[in-house]
């Protein structure tokens, strides 16, 4: 017999191989005991089987029609074409990508730490399909059952961007270590690109909402309202509930609570689009100088000068705000006469911190480009004023405290 033949017949008895080819289409068990099945299966939940155990499936199919909050889905296959239009370049931008391509990720764990000691026992996610828009939830049914848990989520997880609600810090580490604990026995964690929507959300409206968790930003600015909705700290002990009595109906309750915030992620990255790139036509002001300022501390100066040029020509807040972020602009570029008039334009704004800042600005344009000595004292003056009239003063810089003012009035008066 060839040395080929041998080998052949060998290869039942080798147990070597790469664990996700082998576990990639594992045997259905039909022994196996689901409590409350048909309870679940009303529900479209069903099991998922592997070797001696399961998890469950939660699958529901929105047309692209159905509103959530301000937008329907169909407006996020918009989002995904503007920025396939737009030249411009920004951490949240889809060009080059399929709306497909992209899904919105979410878990429930059984508490906010992180670590082993955490666990995650619901993955949900939502992708567009053809017409369709396609909400899955995999479901740890106990805690040992975490291999079918990520056999049966890493065999559907083909896209090429995550999105989440601050998941970057917590909910894609969380995977990551509880994958590391059966990494043995299922599929590799894809590598991936992210985009993150809590840190977009404390960018635009930070300046009107004082706290950001995603359920405010669902009411206050998504228009969406939830009805006898299970808080999301309660979630843990219902699961825990859940492990001794196996009756589904408090884990319903958590998978919709999953569902709302994964659907409003999709409503979030849709808005936040259509206000990065001007297409929303209910922007308020504030809105818009926070986009401007965004593009600004990116790099991109064409484009936020396009958004606060828009916004310099009136007298309220916001303008002085546009007017000040320009003037820094024009500082960047060394176009030191622009920077002058623009600082100029905002010294008596009357909002004390913009005023300080202005007068200290042009302290230094004064000193150190235009060599006007005179100028650069009485707007150093004016900024010790400032300081020492305020109740409350601002956190300061270095450059901006009572101390360093004195010294720099010092200077001054020693050049003159």
């Amino acid at each position: 017999m060839s040395l080929k033949s041998k080998l052949n017949r060998l290869k039942p008895h080798l147990s070597v191989g790469n664990p996700s080819e082998k576990n990639s289409t594992p045997p259905p068990v039909a022994n196996i005991e689901v409590p409350f099945r048909e309870r679940w299966e009303q529900e479209n939940v069903f099991p998922y089987f592997m070797d001696q155990d399961y998890c469950l499936i939660r699958e529901v199919k929105y047309p692209l029609s159905y509103q959530h909050g301000h937008y329907c889905f169909r407006d996020f296959l918009t989002a995904i074409d503007i920025w396939n239009q737009q030249p411009v370049n920004h951490p949240l931008s889809a060009k080059g990508h399929q709306a497909e391509e992209l899904f919105f990720f979410d878990t429930e764990t059984t508490g906010l730490g992180g670590g082993v000691g955490n666990t995650i026992f619901i993955l949900g996610y939502a992708s567009i399909s053809g017409d369709s828009l396609i909400l899955r939830q995999h479901i740890l049914p106990h805690p040992g059952a975490e291999v079918p848990l990520y056999q049966s989520f890493l065999e559907k997880v083909n896209y090429k961007t995550l999105v989440t609600y601050n998941g970057k810090s917590f909910d894609w580490p969380q995977v990551k270590t509880r994958h590391t604990l059966v990494r043995e026995h299922v599929p590799k964690l894809p590598q991936i690109g992210h985009f993150d929507l809590f840190h977009a959300a404390r960018r635009l409206w930070k300046h009107k909402l004082e706290r950001l968790k995603l359920a405010i930003v669902e009411k206050e600015v998504l228009g969406v309202e939830r009805v006898d909705d299970i808080p999301g700290f309660l979630a843990p002990i219902i699961y825990f509930e859940f492990i001794d009595s196996k009756q589904p109906d408090g884990m319903l309750g958590i998978l919709k609570h999953n569902e709302i915030d994964i659907l409003s992620l999709i409503t979030l990255y849709t808005q936040i689009t259509f206000q990065l790139c001007g297409t929303d036509k209910t922007q308020t002001r504030p809105e818009s100088y926070e986009v401007g300022r965004w593009f600004a501390s990116l790099g991109e100066k064409n484009e936020a000068k396009k958004v606060l040029s828009k916004l310099a020509t009136g007298k309220d807040f916001t303008s002085y705000q546009a007017k000040y972020a320009l003037a820094l602009q024009h500082k960047k570029d060394r176009d030191w006469e622009c920077a002058r008039n623009m600082f100029s334009d905002v010294v008596d704004c009357g909002d004390n911190r913009l005023m300080l800042e202005a007068c200290i600005e042009l302290a230094k344009i004064h000193e150190h480009r235009l060599k006007n000595y005179p100028l650069a004292r009485d707007y150093c003056q004016k900024a010790i004023i400032i300081v020492s009239e305020m109740e409350t003063p601002p956190i300061m810089t270095n450059q901006s405290s009572l101390e360093q003012l004195k010294l720099r009035l010092k200077r001054l008066e020693r050049k003159l």
